[in-house]
């Protein structure tokens, strides 16, 4: 079988040559053993060596074994960017328990309905007050049996609020939870298709469901980025410092930096949030060469006013996930920087692979690369997801592979609906080139439907990105009496650019959008809503809108500032 694209991948890459499958812990072991005293993460400037984090793991391995959280147990993660996350992560793992990650940013009700989803009864979360507060909840709740507090100050002191830890039975510091704790004679047997972990999506539509995520498949997800970029790694053969600023909660910060950084020996300089210059010093002073962002990121760069004279030399590596990359960033970032910046995808049925750019390759503005070594993507009709479509068509895009979920925690119908065979639907519209890359066009749940049209809201924000005075813009369906739906946009204004009318959007998009496009409705606000990575969102922008009547056909709703 002929695979699209394969003969831009990078020489000597195949699509067919072998994925390696294993084990998370032994992962981290060989990696240890390999690397030894090498630095594997540096935090508040200071460096933890891979033969030291293994130790660490060990010893909360031990902890979790000892408490009766082993093999079939659920061990919840309720932290931000520190070394708590892969000591405790890789720490659960080695004691044969799976591990459920809450995203700090997630409201109680979906937080509570992960805990009390996944079974898990122990959660491991910091002393910081943006997270023991609600971990305290739960715990009154009655949804955890033990509570873990690691301490934030143990890592250095930085001046974070922090929230002092309850006298109270069932909590425990980190330090209480291992001390004393043995390293057993035997670590409990797992096996490549155990689950490694749970990952709630984002619930879009309902409560949050759990992707199950084996050892295979987390793995398998690691492998195929070595492949793809062994050809690069031994033309550059050096150890890279990768910028961690993505949540490590999220799937695209967990396996393109930590999992794929440990498995290559790489240093992860990790930072607990974004913050330009901070991202900006560890490029310029420290030389960092690789930096995986997501599109809200790649904006404050790109929007910097001195980014022309600063010094990104060291950078080998930069690249944008995790949202759609408007096409007119890209272009900024390349003109001031004369650096490619490219977008691939993934999601986390897949554990973050799907496409990606070759670094020699046709020039393809919009396109989210071709698929990976040992992964298979078609389009599919929306009205018949067993007909595939030929090249140029948008449809459904469907994926197969090894790093491929194989369903929804305690959700065998959802599982169902979510395959066709063995082969997953996205909920991503595209299409592909006649090359073999691919194209989003929108999420499946995000089209509108305006006069019997299909509405991509994506496509509209592409255009209007182009717009001089806009910083960041969000497309959403409004009800219209006389289309059904109409699109209306949420822009945010670069500084010190003035607002402008509807009319005025109108006519500049005259040309770079049909009729059936162009959008109804406008307003102008301080701050659109973003996710937990920092993706904007419109789900989240939906919520915030007042209940309200259908818009008339050509209604304008213009507010500085604020959200209406």
């Amino acid at each position: 079988m002929t695979h699209p694209g394969e003969k831009f991948y990078p020489e000597g890459v195949h699509w067919d040559d072998p994925i390696a499958r294993g084990t998370l812990p032994d992962l981290m072991s060989e990696a240890a053993a390999e690397y030894g005293a090498r630095p594997a993460i540096e935090f508040r400037d200071r460096p933890i060596g891979y033969a030291e984090l293994e130790a660490m793991v060990e010893v909360a391995a031990s902890a979790f074994l000892r408490a009766g959280y082993g093999k079939n147990a659920s061990v919840a993660l309720f932290l931000g960017n520190s070394p708590d996350h892969p000591v405790n992560f890789f720490g659960a793992l080695k004691a044969g328990a799976r591990v459920v990650h809450l995203s700090p940013l997630d409201g109680e009700r979906a937080l509570s309905h992960k805990l009390s989803d996944s079974g898990a009864r122990i959660l491991v979360t910091s002393d910081l007050a943006a997270l023991l507060p609600m971990a305290l909840k739960f715990l009154e709740k009655g949804l955890l049996d033990r509570l873990v507090v690691c301490e934030d100050d143990d890592w250095g002191a930085v001046g974070n609020p922090h929230t002092p830890i309850p006298n109270n039975p069932a909590i425990v510091t980190f330090k209480q939870f291992v001390d004393g704790a043995t390293r057993p004679e035997r670590w409990p047997s797992i096996t490549v298709d155990d689950v490694a972990l749970l990952q709630y999506t984002g619930g879009t539509t309902g409560l949050p469901k759990g992707a199950m995520l084996s050892h295979g498949n987390l793995t398998s997800a690691v492998s195929i980025y070595d492949v793809w970029g062994k050809a690069a790694r031994a033309k550059r053969d050096a150890i890279e410092r990768v910028i961690c600023v993505l949540p490590l909660f999220h799937i695209y910060a967990l396996t393109v930096i930590l999992l794929r950084s440990l498995a290559r020996g790489d240093l992860i300089s990790l930072h607990q949030r974004f913050d330009v210059e901070a991202v900006m010093r560890d490029i310029e002073v420290k030389r960092a060469t690789a930096f995986p962002g997501v599109p809200t990121m790649w904006i404050a760069i790109a929007s910097l006013p001195d980014l022309e004279s600063r010094d990104l030399s060291s950078l080998v590596s930069c690249g944008s996930g995790g949202a759609p990359l408007p096409v007119e960033v890209a272009r900024i970032f390349e003109r001031k920087t004369n650096m490619k910046l490219k977008s691939g995808w993934g999601m986390t049925e897949t554990c973050s692979p799907g496409t990606g750019h070759p670094q020699e390759g046709p020039e393809k503005p919009g396109s989210i690369g071709l698929m990976l070594p040992g992964i298979e993507m078609d389009v599919v009709a929306l009205d018949d997801p067993t007909r595939v479509l030929p090249p140029g068509e948008a449809g459904e895009i469907r994926i197969k592979g090894p790093n491929v979920t194989k369903g929804y925690w305690n959700r065998p119908q959802e599982t169902a609906e979510a395959f066709v065979g063995d082969r997953f639907l996205t909920g991503d519209i595209g299409y592909m080139d006649s090359d073999g890359y691919f194209y989003l066009v929108d999420r499946k749940k995000d089209m509108i439907i305006s006069g019997g049209f299909n509405v991509y809201p994506q496509m509209i924000e592409q255009a209007i990105y182009e717009h001089p005075a806009v910083h960041e813009v969000i497309v959403i369906g409004i009800p219209d009496d006389y289309r059904g739906e109409a699109a209306k946009a949420f822009v945010k204004l670069r500084a010190g650019a003035n607002p402008f009318t509807l009319e005025e959007l109108k006519a500049f998009l005259a040309g770079k959008l049909g009729k059936h496009e162009i959008p109804a409705a406008l307003d102008f606000v301080d701050e659109l809503p973003r996710t937990p990575v920092g993706k904007l969102s419109r789900h989240e922008l939906r919520n915030l809108q007042p209940a309200r009547h259908p818009a008339q056909p050509e209604h304008q709703e213009l507010a500085t500032g604020g959200r209406s």
